[in-house]
């Protein structure tokens, strides 16, 4: 099943969509609280002896904590219910009737003293806040996230269902909020979770029955390492350097063989078979030192030398340190006009199109293509502020692709993926070690790699993409696909790094074996999808 990654406003959709379709609203609280239940049993059985408090509020999230908890005591685990704010809606308060639990109240930042005794219960639930609330917690709902909070800082174990109460579904905006040790959210991923990872922990998608038809089949796929695994081209144990893809790459301006060199080095340590190396003149023994893989010349600068460079490619890459100038863009236009294959453009080859989208969108049709802008890159391409760009992650790139037949890979956190025919992929893996200089020239060697891998040489899925009528043609869905493998597993490599503090590019290339073979972890029984707690 695919995760999908939603909005406060697309989740109450999908919910209000499979309760139109049969489902009552109680039923649908009753299987969301069971299987957080039964997940946090599977996870916390040890610890559970000891004791678990609730703590609930006034909607059908403390309604979902309601549930836990009855489901809880119905195991055997002592379960203490704090509630913060009364049940207000219909299905919470029919839940916490059903639990026959008596609850104890929050009151001027403590536990009341009528509330059972908290004790040092090892598991705290936080069920205060759910996807539609907004603005900051307030009253004894926002000394409740205190006594939350604290309780971490003295070692329990925060679970949050469906998000850490106070922060916003949507723009994962936060002040006062929950610090989780582990979210626990409900049918779908919430964008919030995605922008605000810190403050959840390890995020599980859980399956509670949402109706797999509009809005939620049309929602961002969230990819993880499940959906890499079934992706990722098998390199045969008989497979020579052509079998294992060519790629050609344009880049090293003056000044910046540094950025050839790591582009070259994500595209080694992603598999690529033969790596061709294009830089300008006074680069060339640096790349030779930090390459001795590579096949290494000046940059082509007539049609015959373009022409030879193109001729054992597989795929090609541009951009990495070429320099912002009008040589530049005489240079990426021939080289686009001249070669008609798999393509990832980058850096400053899409610096020199800043205000003029539509001249790369006319260069790139007709041909596999994925551009790899940051935020500032795509907001000059469009002709608009990074700040706009930012608050639109989710969309602002669909426009280009589908204008373009070019996959736009929007990197960042997350990064967002959009294919020309409207699918969109998120990928949640990464930490803040890639937010330095020659991170992005070594995901254009990974993109790279799998354009030669995925688009252009024969693979396993072709039969299968061919039987179910996707389309592995340019812009196709391969194309997309490999962009988003190529996301993630750059991010999960960053992630494998451990804390950002001392950890360089160097450290997340020899990381990128690891990432690119990291065993698969079985799925639970009702999750639909795992991202892991930032380092």
């Amino acid at each position: 099943m695919t995760a999908r990654v939603a909005t406060a406003s697309e989740t109450v959709a999908c919910e209000r969509t499979t309760i139109s379709s049969g489902t009552p609203a109680t039923e649908l609280m009753e299987r969301a609280g069971r299987v957080a239940a039964k997940e946090i049993a599977r996870r916390f059985h040890l610890m559970l002896p000891g004791g678990v408090a609730v703590f609930t509020g006034p909607g059908n999230n403390g309604g979902d904590g309601w549930v836990v908890a009855r489901s809880l005591a119905e195991l055997d685990f002592p379960v203490t219910v704090i509630e913060a704010a009364p049940a207000k809606t219909e299905e919470a308060r029919a839940a916490e009737e059903s639990a026959g639990i008596t609850a104890g109240s929050v009151a001027s930042g403590t536990v009341a003293a009528d509330a059972p005794n908290l004790g040092s219960a090892p598991v705290v639930i936080d069920a205060l806040l759910g996807t539609g609330a907004t603005g900051a917690p307030r009253g004894t709902i926002a000394s409740a996230i205190e006594i939350l909070n604290q309780a971490r800082r003295d070692g329990a174990a925060i679970v949050a269902l469906d998000l850490p109460s106070g922060l916003d579904a949507t723009t994962g905006d936060h002040e006062l909020c929950v610090h989780a040790d582990l979210t626990l959210t409900f049918g779908v991923a919430k964008r919030g979770h995605l922008l605000a990872r810190e403050v959840c922990g390890e995020i599980a998608v859980l399956d509670i029955g949402l109706s797999d038809e509009p809005p939620l089949n049309s929602l961002p796929e969230l990819i993880d390492r499940e959906w890499v695994a079934a992706r990722i081209p098998v390199i045969p144990s008989n497979a020579h350097k052509g079998m294992r893809g060519r790629l050609a790459i344009v880049a090293g301006g003056k000044g910046m063989a540094g950025a050839a060199i790591l582009s070259g080095r994500g595209a080694l340590r992603s598999g690529i078979g033969l790596l061709r190396m294009a830089v300008t003149r006074e680069n060339i023994l640096a790349i030779h030192a930090g390459l001795p893989e590579a096949i290494v010349q000046e940059w082509p600068n007539d049609p015959a030398a373009l022409a030879s460079f193109a001729a054992i490619a597989d795929a090609m890459a541009l951009g990495p340190g070429l320099g912002n100038s009008p040589a530049t863009r005489d240079l990426v236009e021939r080289v686009l006009l001249a070669w008609k294959g798999p393509v990832v453009v980058d850096a400053d080859a899409l610096n020199v199109f800043a205000g003029d989208a539509e001249s790369l969108a006319t260069l790139l049709r007709g041909r596999p293509a994925v551009i790899t802008p940051h935020p500032a890159e795509l907001g000059r391409l469009l002709g608009r502020d990074t700040s706009d760009v930012m608050a639109n992650r989710f969309e602002i790139g669909a426009d280009f692709a589908r204008n373009s037949g070019a996959v736009v890979l929007l990197k960042g956190s997350p990064t967002v993926i959009f294919s020309p025919m409207g699918e969109r992929y998120v990928s949640a893996a990464g930490t803040a070690a890639l937010a330095t200089g020659g991170s992005g020239d070594v995901l254009t060697g990974i993109v790279g790699t799998l354009l030669a891998q995925m688009v252009t040489l024969p693979h396993e899925s072709d039969d299968a993409l061919e039987a179910t009528g996707a389309p592995d043609t340019p812009g196709g869905r391969s194309v997309a696909e490999a962009a988003a493998v190529a996301a993630f597993v750059h991010g999960r490599a960053a992630e494998l790094c451990g804390p950002v503090r001392g950890a360089a590019l160097e450290d997340i290339l020899l990381a990128l074996q690891e990432a690119w073979n990291e065993p698969d972890a079985p799925t639970a029984p009702g999750t639909i999808a795992c991202i892991p707690a930032v380092p």
